[in-house]
This record gives C-alpha cells, structure tokens and sequence, in this order.
C-alpha cells in the first residue's frame, strides 16, 4: 500500500522541477541569447515479484514474464536547447548576433567566460565589454613589415591567445603612409577627344598629399602602325591639393626605367604663379588593335612588349627644404602602374590615376564590426583600418556548459575544452550580424503546453497520495 504513495510523492517531485525549468524558461522569454531548458523522466527502479521463465518441454508449459512494480518517476536530466533564437534588429552598431554554433568570449580576472549575448560597448579606456562589464576577447591587429606581402604596411589579424579587445592610445589614430604606388585607370578614346586632361596625387612619409595635373595627348600614327599616348606633367605639385595656396614648382622627365620629378624651386606665391605649362612627354602608352594596353614606357625608349609599369623617382634637388622635411616612396621611388588603361571606341570611364596606397594622419571617428568580426577603424583622413578581430569557441557538445548567470557559461567535463584561441566565426559557415541581438530561444505557446500537462500530472500524482490515504484509513478502520 505504501509504495503509491512514495511513489507518487517522487512524481511530484519530478514534476516540480519540471515546473521550476518552465517557470525560469517563461521568465527569460525576452533575455537575449538564452537557452532554453528541458526536463526528461525516468523511472526509478521497480521491485520484481517475480522473475520470468521461459518454455519448459517438461512441463508443458510456454514463458512467463517476469512481475515488476514500479517505485516511482526521477528526474533523468535537465537539458539545454541550444538552437538559434529569433534575430532582433537595433541598428546598435555594436550589439552583434551570431549566425551559426559559435560563443563570444569573455573574461575577466576570473578567467575566460562564455556567452550568445552580443550587446557590447566601450568604457571609458577603450576596452570593449559587455552589459556586466567583463572584456570581449579577441585577436590584435599588427602592422605588416613584409615588404614581400601583399599586405604590407596595412594592419592585419593573426591568430593568437585571446586578449582584451581595446583600441586606445596609439590606436586611437593612424600614421601618415607615403605612396608607394600608383595606379593608373579608365578609357582614353581619341574619338571623343585627342586630350584629356586629369591629376595625380602621391603621399610624402609626414602626410602631405601632393597633386600634380597629368595630360594625355594622342599621337596618330602612319598607315599601320599603332597611334600612341603621350603623357605630360604640369609644372607645379599643389600641397594637400589646395591651388589656392603656395605650390611647389617642378619639373619632369624620362629617366632610365622611369620618370624623374624634381623639384627645383621654393613655392610659387598662389597670388603671383603663372598659368601650368606642360612638360615635355615623360611616358608613352601604345595600344593594340583590341583597345588593351600593350606596353608602357618611358617617352624616348624603346617599349617593351608586355611591360606597364614604371617608376617614378622624386628628387627634392639641392634648393628647397621641405616644411616639414620628409621623403617619398621605398628610396626615393614610386611605381606608376598603367595596366589597366584602355582604348575603346566608347567612352567608358575617364582616364585617371588612383592612389593604390598611402594616407594622411587622421584621429579615429567611428568603429565597425563586420560579418567576418573584424573590428575596423574609420579616420579622419577616410582610411579604414582593422583594429582588432572578435573570434568565437566552439565545442564539440555546446549542451554540456554550465551557466554562470549573466548569460555566461563555462566549460565542462562533458562540453569540450577551449583552446585559449579560438577560430574565425566564417571558418565554420557562421558569421556576425551587427546591429542586431540573439533573442531568446524560449517558445511560448510550448512551453504553455508543457505548463498544463506539467500541472495535470502534479494533480494526478497528488490524488495517488489522498486516495492511498483512503485506503490506508480504511484498512485503519476494519478493526473497528
């Protein structure tokens, strides 16, 4: 008589907890990045009356099962749903969700923390931290000293032991960069016009932008053979392209493998300078009969086949001391690059030079998180340059974490360990979305449902004890 009502007693146990996990799941139902739980049953063990038998040809007779009584319900596990929730839009540039199975990192001086919450800020120092105020950990950002890469001389993240993201001090402005290359573009029709007229500009190693004006004059050619383009420079270099202040005066012309600008004169007074006069042609571009460049090359020499670039070599001369004094390019050499130039019959862009590289100072103004969790800066002077990146964990059973509160979690015995690195969020399938929140992963109309079968059985299990407290009260009675 009395193993129902223990029995009963533990299925009101099981299903209390049951209730407290809907409760805690219906109470975060706006908490951003949290997980939901569950609660599974088991049975407890059962008392076998009898054991089975199987068929006995002696006697005749077939198998009998064996005779159990249950003992009652226990609570199998509690588990967490690790799905994604729904996204939230913000348009916070800094609250970031994360598509795929990944984890921010987070840490203090407690150690490294785990969580899906991506609403972040910045203190006071720079740091970037989230709503309880512990560090976003990520990788740093270092200046490429590879003169060989492809990157060099830009700020690039490498993979190392994660560390607080933070981006003051030195990085709370960019260096000057002097130009190193120039890249020449657009479409030269002599249909449309046999000149045209454009500029360049270049970077000196303190940050003053010089602009000089750059004519392309075609040259036709006799029956056929391929008509060319000049190029000349204007006599003056305008600084930081202002023409309404002193220019420095200078003159250009072929050198062996390139074209040398010197410049040979203090600044012309802009209330007292003459008009621009060309130069004589520096460099020559010939063009095939399918509009693409076929060589490009200093103006007097012989082209070769296939070679478009150039260098251009800037001599300060032994007159002039620049304020503040500075110099140009890798030794004293700019590459001038006209690969992609071309000579079709319609007009397609207009010819210019672009600045492949090189910038002014400039102070930070604004920072950005993109879809690959890089941290990019937004200067003064309109560079974009990568601060830091923000990584993520992954473990081989997410599920096995254990909360911490503030939606943080920590490793377990059963999650799978973190590496101190961590991984790309892209090198996974994932990615960031900023200006957008994980919302809770906690479905509603669900968890009503679990809430009235989670009653109904907490009701049922309640009138096994009152109706064994019946019986037990009759059986009291029969010796009345």
């Amino acid at each position: 008589m009395m193993r129902s009502m223990f029995s009963a007693v533990s299925g009101l146990r099981a299903h209390q907890t049951r209730m407290d996990v809907i409760a805690n799941n219906i109470s975060n139902v706006n908490t951003i990045g949290f997980k939901s739980g569950r609660v599974t049953f088991s049975e407890v063990f059962s008392q076998t009356i009898s054991g089975a038998t199987g068929p006995n040809a002696e006697t005749g007779r077939g198998g009998k099962n064996a005779m159990q009584v249950g003992l009652g319900a226990n609570v199998a596990s509690i588990d967490l749903l690790m799905k994604t929730g729904a996204a939230e839009r913000t348009d916070n540039p800094f609250d970031i969700m994360i598509q795929g199975d990944g984890f921010f990192i987070v840490g203090d001086s407690s150690g490294d923390y785990f969580t899906r919450a991506g609403a972040f800020n910045f203190d006071r120092d720079g740091n970037i931290v989230n709503a309880s105020g512990m560090n976003v950990m990520g990788w740093e950002a270092y200046k490429d000293n590879d003169i060989n890469s492809n990157s060099f001389g830009k700020f690039v993240v490498r993979e190392s032991i994660v560390k607080p993201i933070n981006i003051s001090g030195t990085r709370g402005y960019i260096e000057p960069e002097q130009t190193t290359a120039i890249n020449f573009d657009g479409n030269l029709n002599p249909n449309e016009s046999l000149t045209k007229e454009g500029t360049m500009d270049f970077y000196d190693t303190v940050g003053n932008r010089y602009v000089v004006d750059v004519i392309y004059r075609y040259i036709a050619a006799a029956v056929g053979a391929p008509g060319h383009w000049d190029i000349s420079f204007g006599n003056y270099a305008y600084v930081n392209g202002d023409r309404t202040e002193d220019a420095l005066e200078i003159s250009s012309a072929p050198s062996a493998g390139g074209v040398t600008v010197t410049v040979a004169q203090n600044p012309s007074p802009a209330n007292n300078r003459p008009p621009v006069v060309w130069g004589a042609p520096i460099a020559t571009l010939t063009f095939d009969t399918s509009g693409f460049l076929a060589s490009a090359a200093p103006a007097g020499t012989v082209a070769t086949p296939g070679a478009y670039d150039m260098q251009l070599i800037i001599d300060k001369g032994s007159t002039i001391a620049l304020t503040p004094d500075s110099d140009f390019g890798l030794n004293g050499e700019i590459t001038l690059d006209f690969a992609d130039m071309r000579q079709f019959a319609n007009e397609l862009t207009v010819a210019r030079a672009t600045r492949a590289d090189g910038n002014a100072p400039g102070s930070l103004t604004g920072v950005s998180i993109g879809a690959d969790g890089i941290v990019s800066g937004r200067y003064t002077n309109g560079v974009l340059s990568t601060l830091a990146q923000i990584p993520v964990a992954y473990f081989e059973n997410a599920a096995g974490l254990e909360k911490e509160g503030d939606n943080l979690y920590t490793t377990s015995a059963n999650s799978g360990d973190f590496d101190g690195v961590g991984e790309g969020v892209q090198a996974r399938g994932g990615q960031m979305m900023g200006g957008t929140l994980e919302m809770s992963n906690v479905d509603l109309s669900a968890e009503f449902t679990s809430m009235i079968t989670t009653q109904r059985g907490f009701q049922a299990n309640s009138r096994v004890i009152t109706t064994s407290d019946d019986m037990l009260q009759e059986l009291i009675n029969m010796k009345r």
